[in-house]
């Protein structure tokens, strides 16, 4: 069994993430198996449409493998760099095909599962979706373009979901502009049938449902006015002044690293000023190379994933200590190492 598969069935190209015992987690060899197939049938006559899923019932995708990153980044490599630059191009590339892209959202789907599905056409969640860009809860910033969406996100529901890293329902997805559609999960399979004799525009609207009430969405008020601040430590203060859940917002914030917090906010407000999705790109790849060489990440990485104490010892421990020189490296120009985007 390969870790992604391919299929072609009633004029739909199907892509099956295939590692759930990994919760479907990229690599490399994924990454390019992916843009190689979206490449052969761009022109291809008898695919009409793309469709994404992940095997398993656990999610679509929980990200890339960090394992991977971890062990890489301790040995001073440069495979997650190479790693990096082909997965940003495959953001890109899905974001820009010409044929719809239809992603089943499912279960749980995080970092770079949002990259291979919230760039598509047709992004579809059900009632057991649970989207997230945890990032800067391992010393790292939102990538694959996620600064670029939650940048574009109404109000501040973007800068809420980067900083508390939360986890978003399908409902709330749909809200934060992350997801179209909603699809109850036991009705997936018909979906996957209506969509062999249908566009998926008309599947689609033939088998989803209204969402359910979006929790976001019902807080609005607060998150809108206590993370329109310029800095994190005036949104702490907001958030501490407000009701009892933008107290708890407050809470998961300050367990984050200070200086991912600082970079994810600056990378939030800059994306948001920039033309298109692969100039954002761009400046996630030069922060991601920054965050791969500091030792942010490597612990990060560890407390959370590898020895789990969950408890990181950050350097810089506090946001007082973050100052704009350590931030301003973060998006400073790599000369030759440079991400390109995609040519076609």
């Amino acid at each position: 069994m390969s870790d992604v598969e391919f299929l072609v069935h009633s004029g739909i190209g199907r892509i099956t993430l295939n590692r759930p015992r990994a919760l479907n987690a990229l690599t490399q060899d994924m990454v390019r198996a992916i843009a190689k197939h979206l490449d052969r049938w761009r022109d291809d006559p008898g695919v009409r449409a793309v469709v994404v899923d992940g095997a398993g019932d656990r999610g679509l995708c929980a990200g890339g493998d960090i394992r991977s990153i971890y062990d890489d980044a301790r040995a001073g490599g440069t495979a997650s760099l190479e790693f990096w630059a082909d997965e940003y191009r495959l953001n890109a590339t899905i974001a820009r095909y010409p044929k719809p892209y239809v992603a089943i959202m499912d279960g749980l789907v995080m970092g770079g599962g949002v990259g291979v599905s919230a760039h598509g056409s047709h992004r579809i969640v059900t009632d057991r979706s649970r989207i997230a860009m945890p990032e800067v809860g391992i010393g790292f910033v939102p990538d694959v373009g996620g600064t670029y969406l939650l940048s574009r996100a109404p109000g501040e529901l973007g800068t809420h979901a980067a900083l508390t890293t939360a986890q978003l329902s399908g409902a709330d997805a749909i809200d934060c502009g992350l997801a179209d559609h909603y699809v109850p999960a036991d009705r997936l399979p018909d979906l996957f049938d209506t969509l062999a004799s249908h566009t998926p525009g008309a599947a689609i609207d033939l088998i989803a449902d209204p969402p359910p009430p979006s929790t976001l969405a019902a807080d609005r008020g607060w998150i809108d006015d206590c993370y329109a601040a310029d800095t994190v430590e005036e949104i702490l203060d907001r958030l501490r002044d407000g009701g009892e859940r933008a107290i708890a917002a407050a809470k998961e914030i300050e367990g984050k690293s200070p200086t991912a917090l600082k970079v994810t906010l600056r990378a939030l407000r800059t994306a948001a000023t920039l033309p298109d999705l692969e100039t954002v790109l761009a400046q996630e790849y030069r922060i991601s190379h920054r965050a791969f060489a500091s030792a942010e990440f490597v612990e990060g990485i560890r407390a959370q994933v590898i020895d789990k104490d969950r408890s990181p010892r950050w350097s810089p421990p506090t946001l007082a200590e973050v100052g704009d020189d350590l931030v301003d490296g973060y998006f400073a120009g790599l000369g030759t190492d440079e991400w390109t985007g995609v040519t076609a």
